[in-house]
C-alpha cells in the first residue's frame, strides 16, 4: 500500500485555474508523433455509368455459349424452335440478319445457329471458333437463344420423368446413352441447370457496364498528444480524514467473428504485440465487423477496407468528386464506431474501501492534513488523441464481372462429409427369408444360399435332409408260466415329423402242451390259443385297429401283452411325415408343411444378419474414422491458407468464365509434352533432372502457355481483387438446403461457402489498361475486331488521369517503410490564362510549400475545352516562385479560366491528395490527479 500525503500540495483557490497534467507544445498545440504514424489501406469502388455496348464483350459472350454445354443437333431443334414462334432470323443468304446482328437485336440468325453449331462438336478448344467472333454478336440474340434451349430442355425432363415414348428416342440419340435410365434423366437435368446458370451470368455481366475506376486510398492515423477525459472518480476527504482507494484498471479483447492475422512469416498475430486501444486495429476490426453484418453482400479482398461510391461518368476523383465525399463519410464513420469500440473496452474503476492490504488490490491511503478545511481529490482519464487523415494517392482501372458459386469447389469436400454422415445409421437388414433358397437363380451358378453367404461372409448349413423313419426289432422274454407285459425301447420321432404309418411284424412259439396269446395294447389285435407262428405286416395305423399312434410325436412307445410264449422277435417299422403348417386349399392334395424348411431359413438368416451386423459396423467405424478425418481438414486449417484458397477460387472462377468452362487451365498439348518429358502427373513432381526431356516442338508449346498464364496473372492486380459475395438464394433453388447448412468455424470461409454469387471486381495493374480491354472485349485478337472505343478511351483517360495527378506513388499496399511520405500541396487561381509556350506568371491564393523545379497539376479532369473537346487539365514545372501569391510555370498547352470557378494547382506528393482529415479519440493507460479541481471545466 502506497500512502499518499497531500500536506504539502495546492488545494485550490477558487480564483485560479486548475492545473492539467497534459501540457500542450511550444506553440500551444498538441505535438504530432509523426514517427509513430499508423496506416491502413482503403479504397472507393466507383461504378462507370456507360451506355450498354452494342458490341463487344467477346470473352463474356464465348464463356456463355461454352457454358450452355451444347449437345449434336440442340442448335438446329432451337432454330426450329423460334421459327415456329417467329423469333428466328432469316435464312442464311437473304441478307436481313447476320450473326453480327444485322437484323432485329433479339432475332437469331442462321449464321449464329452456324456459329453456335460449332460447339456441339467434341473438339478440343484449340478447334473451336475464336471468342473474337462473337464481339459482332448482340446479346439479346444469345438470351432469346439461351431462354429457348432452356424451353427444350425442360420439355426433355418431362418427357423422360413420365416416361414417354419420345424419351426412348431422345436417350438413343444421346451420347450417354448406355447408362441407365435415372442417370439419363439426372444429365438432362443438370443440362437445364446448366442453361439457367448461363443465361443468369449472361445478363449479370452485360447488363451493367464492366468497367469502373477503383480510387486508392490511405487512412493515416498520428497520435497527437493527451487531453483530460472524463471524470472517473471524486473522493471527498473532511478535515483529518483517511481514507484507502482502490485503483483498477482492465481490458477486453472482443473477438468477434475473426482473427487478425497480419504477419505470414512469423507466427505472431498483431493482436499478440499490439494495444487493443490502438486505433488502426479496432478500425480494421471494426471493419471486419461491418463486413461479417452486411446481409446483402460481404466484401473480401486485399485492401482491407472497400466502399462503394455512387455510378457516374468519369470525372475528376479530386477532394470535391461525389466519390471523394462518399469515402470520407464512410472513413469518418468507421473510425468513430472504432473508436468507441476502444473505449467499452477499456475501463478503469477507483473506489474507496475500508480493508487494504489485500494482495488482489492495489490501493493508496489519503489524509487531508488540514485540521478545519475539506478536500476533494479528483481522477480524469487520459484520452489518446489521433490525428486521422485520408489521402488518395492513386486511381486503377476495374473490370467488373458477376460469377456464379464462388465457392463450389470449397463445397465439395463439405458434400463428401455431408456423404459420409448421411451413410451413418442404425444397422438395418432387409432380407427377406424367401430369399434364403437352394435353388440356383438366373445368373448364378451355384444356390442362391450360399451367394448370400459369400455376400455377407457368413458360414451356413446345408438344407435339412429328411431324417430316416424310426423302427426296431427286439426278441421278447419267454413267459413259461402266466402272462407278462413286454415294452421295447420307444421308436425316436425326430422333431418336426410325426408317424404316418406304423407296421408289425411278429414271430413265436407256444411252451410245451401250451398255447401263447399275443396283444398289443392299445389296439383290437390280439391273437390267442395258437401254438407257434409267423404274423404280420399288421398296418397298426389304420382304421382297423384304431389308427394306433396315428400322427404321435416324441418318444413313441408300443407296449405287448403275451402268455405262455417263447422264442418271441418283434419288429416294428414307421413311416413319418412333416408336421403340417397349413392346410392346401385343395382338399386332394395332402396338407403343406414347411416347418422344418422355415426353421433352416430362420437359423440361415439369424448367420446372415449377424455377418451383415459385423460387416456393418467395421464399416461404420470406418466411415466415422474418414468423417472424422475430414473434418479435421475442413476446420483445422490456419487463416492465411484459407484467404488464399478462396482467393484462388475467385481466380478460377474469373478465368472459367472469362475463358469459358472447356477453356483448359493445363491445355492437352501441354500435358502431353510433361507425360512425354516424364512428369509424375499424380503428384505434380517434375523438371527436377538436369535434363527437361523436351524436344523444341514440346518446349514451345509449353513456353506458349506460359505466356497466357504470365499475361494473365500480370494484367491484373489479383493481391488487390475486390469480391462481394451474394447470400445463397442467387443460386439455383435445389442447392439452398445444402449450402444455409454448411458451417465453418471461419466466418469468412462460411460466408465464401454460402455465397450464391459473387461480384468480383478486377483491378487491372497500372499499364495494361489497353491490354485488358482487348483481351477481355475484343476476345485477345488482331484487328480487323476491335473493343468499343468508348472503353479503350475510357482506358487511356484513367491511365492518363492517375499520371497526372498521382506520380510516383506506391503500389496499393505499400511496405512500412521509416521514411515517412510527402504532402501534397494545394491551392487555387482566379486567373484567366492562355495558352503559351514562355513561361507563365500565375496569381495563386498561397503559394506556400510550393518548390521550385516541382510538377504541378493544373486545373481539374472534368474540364474540356470546347474547341476541340479535349481535356483542359495539364501537367508543368514550377520555375519560379516571386511571392506568396504567384507561381510560375515553364509553358501552358491549354487555356485556363478560374473567372467564375477557381481552378486548382495541385503539386502531388508520393502520399496522394488529402481529401479529408478529423480527430479521434482513444483511452490510454493514464490516469490525472487533480485536487480541488474546477469541475465545470472538466467533462
Amino acid at each position: 500500500m502506497t500512502e499518499l500525503d497531500v500536506s504539502n500540495t495546492w488545494q485550490g483557490d477558487p480564483g485560479e485555474e486548475p492545473r492539467s497534467a497534459v501540457k500542450p507544445s511550444a506553440n500551444g498545440t498538441p505535438r504530432v508523433l509523426t514517427g509513430s504514424a499508423r496506416e491502413i489501406s482503403k479504397a472507393t469502388l466507383v461504378q462507370l455509368q456507360l451506355p450498354r455496348p452494342a458490341t463487344g464483350q467477346a470473352m463474356i459472350k464465348s464463356a456463355y455459349v461454352r457454358r450452355l454445354g451444347l449437345r449434336p443437333g440442340e442448335a438446329e431443334a432451337v432454330r426450329d424452335h423460334l421459327r415456329d414462334t417467329g423469333t428466328a432470323g432469316s435464312p442464311a443468304g437473304s441478307g436481313d440478319s447476320a450473326a453480327g446482328g444485322e437484323g432485329p437485336a433479339g432475332e437469331v440468325s442462321d449464321e449464329l445457329i452456324g456459329l453456335l453449331a460449332e460447339f456441339e462438336r467434341p473438339v478440343p478448344s484449340s478447334l473451336l471458333p475464336s471468342p473474337s467472333e462473337f464481339a459482332p454478336v448482340p446479346v439479346p440474340a444469345l438470351e432469346a437463344f439461351g431462354d429457348a434451349l432452356i424451353e427444350l430442355r425442360q420439355r426433355r425432363v418431362e418427357r423422360l420423368a413420365a416416361g414417354r415414348a419420345g424419351a426412348a428416342a431422345d436417350t438413343a440419340a444421346d451420347p450417354a446413352a448406355d447408362v441407365p435410365p435415372a442417370d439419363v434423366e439426372g444429365l438432362a437435368q443438370q443440362d437445364v441447370r446448366s442453361a439457367v446458370v448461363a443465361v443468369r451470368a449472361l445478363a449479370a455481366n452485360t447488363q451493367a457496364t464492366p468497367l469502373g475506376m477503383l480510387n486508392l486510398e490511405r487512412l493515416e492515423m498520428v497520435p497527437a498528444g493527451l487531453e483530460r477525459g472524463e471524470l472517473l472518480a471524486t473522493i471527498p476527504l473532511a478535515p483529518l480524514e483517511e481514507t484507502a482507494v482502490s485503483h483498477k484498471e482492465w481490458s477486453v479483447r472482443s473477438k468477434e467473428f475473426t482473427s487478425i492475422v497480419t504477419d505470414s512469416l512469423e507466427t505472431v498475430s498483431e493482436t499478440g504485440v499490439t494495444d487493443n486501444t490502438e486505433l488502426a486495429q479496432s478500425t480494421t476490426s471494426q471493419a471486419q465487423h461491418s463486413n461479417q453484418f452486411n446481409v446483402t453482400a460481404t466484401v473480401t479482398g486485399g485492401i482491407p477496407v472497400i466502399n462503394g461510391s455512387a455510378q457516374s461518368g468519369f470525372t475528376s476523383q479530386d477532394s470535391r468528386s461525389q466519390s471523394a465525399s462518399d469515402s470520407t463519410k464512410h472513413a469518418t464513420a468507421l473510425t468513430k464506431k472504432a473508436s468507441s469500440r476502444a473505449k467499452q473496452e477499456h475501463k478503469i474503476t477507483i473506489s474507496t474501501t475500508t480493508v487494504t492490504g489485500t494482495e488482489e488490490t492495489s490501493t493508496r491511503k489519503l489524509r487531508n492534513p488540514s485540521a478545519s478545511e475539506p478536500m476533494r481529490v479528483d481522477y480524469f482519464s487520459l484520452m489518446r488523441r489521433w490525428r486521422v487523415r485520408l489521402y488518395r494517392h492513386g486511381l486503377r482501372m476495374t473490370y467488373d464481372l458477376v460469377i456464379p458459386e464462388p465457392g463450389a469447389g470449397l463445397r465439395r469436400m463439405h458434400k463428401e462429409l455431408a456423404d459420409l454422415k448421411g451413410r451413418l445409421g442404425p444397422f438395418q437388414f432387409a432380407l427377406p427369408h424367401s430369399e434364403i433358397t437352394e435353388a440356383i437363380l438366373p445368373g448364378e451358378t451355384q444356390p442362391h444360399y450360399r451367394v448370400l453367404a459369400e455376400r455377407y461372409g457368413a458360414v451356413v448349413p446345408d438344407p435339412p435332409l429328411p431324417p430316416s423313419a424310426p423302427q426296431f426289432s427286439v426278441g421278447a422274454p419267454s413267459q413259461e408260466e402266466g402272462w407278462h407285459i413286454f415294452t421295447p425301447d420307444p421308436l425316436e420321432v425326430p422333431a418336426g415329423y410325426r408317424i404316418k404309418t406304423l407296421k408289425l411284424w411278429f414271430a413265436t412259439t407256444s411252451k410245451k402242451d401250451e398255447k401263447f396269446s399275443f396283444k398289443v395294447l392299445g389296439t383290437p389285435l390280439y391273437i390267442k390259443d395258437e401254438t407257434q407262428g409267423e404274423y404280420g405286416p399288421a398296418e397298426l395305423t389304420s382304421g382297423a385297429y384304431g389308427k394306433f399312434m396315428l400322427h404321435a410325436t416324441g418318444k413313441v412307445y408300443i407296449s405287448f401283452e403275451m402268455v405262455n410264449n417263447r422264442n418271441t422277435t418283434i419288429r416294428v417299422a414307421s413311416e413319418i411325415e412333416e408336421i403340417p403348417t397349413q392346410l392346401d386349399p385343395d382338399p386332394a392334395k395332402p396338407p403343406k408343411s414347411d416347418r422344418i424348411r422355415e426353421k433352416w431359413q430362420s437359423d440361415v438368416w439369424n448367420l446372415l444378419r449377424d455377418a451383415a451386423q459385423s460387416q456393418y459396423y467395421e464399416r461404420q467405424q470406418d466411415i466415422a474414422t474418414k468423417a472424422a478425418a475430414l473434418q479435421e481438414q475442413i476446420e483445422q486449417v490456419d487463416t492465411l491458407t484459407l484467404r488464399r484458397e478462396e482467393g484462388d477460387e475467385i481466380m478460377k472462377g474469373v478465368l472459367r468464365f472469362l475463358l469459358g468452362p472447356d477453356f483448359a487451365l493445363m491445355p492437352q498439348p501441354v500435358i502431353d509434352a510433361f507425360i512425354k518429358a516424364k512428369v509424375d502427373l499424380e503428384h505434380g513432381i517434375g523438371f527436377d533432372d538436369n535434363n527437361l526431356g523436351l524436344d523444341a516442338t514440346a518446349w514451345a508449346t509449353v513456353r506458349g502457355h506460359e505466356d497466357v498464364i504470365r499475361f494473365i496473372n500480370q494484367a491484373i492486380e489479383w493481391e488487390n481483387v475486390v469480391t462481394f459475395l451474394y447470400s445463397y438464394f442467387w443460386d439455383v433453388p435445389q442447392s439452398w438446403n445444402f449450402i444455409r447448412r454448411l458451417r465453418h468455424p471461419d466466418a469468412n470461409r462460411q460466408a465464401f461457402l454460402r455465397s450464391g454469387s459473387a461480384r468480383v471486381v478486377l483491378t487491372v495493374r497500372k499499364g495494361w489498361e489497353e491490354e485488358w480491354v482487348n483481351f477481355a472485349e475484343g476476345g485477345f485478337k488482331t484487328p480487323p475486331v476491335t473493343p468499343n472505343a468508348k472503353y479503350l478511351t475510357i482506358a487511356r483517360e484513367i491511365a492518363a488521369y492517375d499520371d497526372r495527378n498521382y506520380p510516383g506513388i506506391p503500389p496499393a499496399n505499400p511496405a512500412r517503410s521509416a521514411v515517412r511520405l510527402e504532402e501534397a500541396v494545394y491551392t487555387t487561381s482566379r486567373d484567366v490564362l492562355a495558352k503559351s509556350s514562355n513561361p507563365v506568371n500565375i496569381k495563386v491564393d498561397s503559394s506556400k510549400d510550393f518548390l521550385v523545379g516541382a510538377q504541378v497539376v493544373l486545373d481539374s479532369a472534368d474540364k474540356v475545352d470546347p474547341a476541340d473537346g479535349r481535356v483542359v487539365q495539364e501537367t508543368q514545372i514550377v520555375t519560379a516562385i516571386p511571392d506568396v501569391t504567384h507561381l510560375t510555370v515553364g509553358r501552358l498547352d491549354r487555356a485556363h479560366d478560374g473567372s467564375v470557378t477557381p481552378f486548382a494547382v495541385l503539386q502531388p506528393g508520393t502520399k496522394g491528395a488529402l481529401i479529408a482529415e478529423w480527430n479521434e479519440y482513444t483511452p490510454s493507460s493514464g490516469t490525472d490527479i487533480e485536487i480541488g479541481s474546477d469541475l465545470g471545466s472538466g467533462a
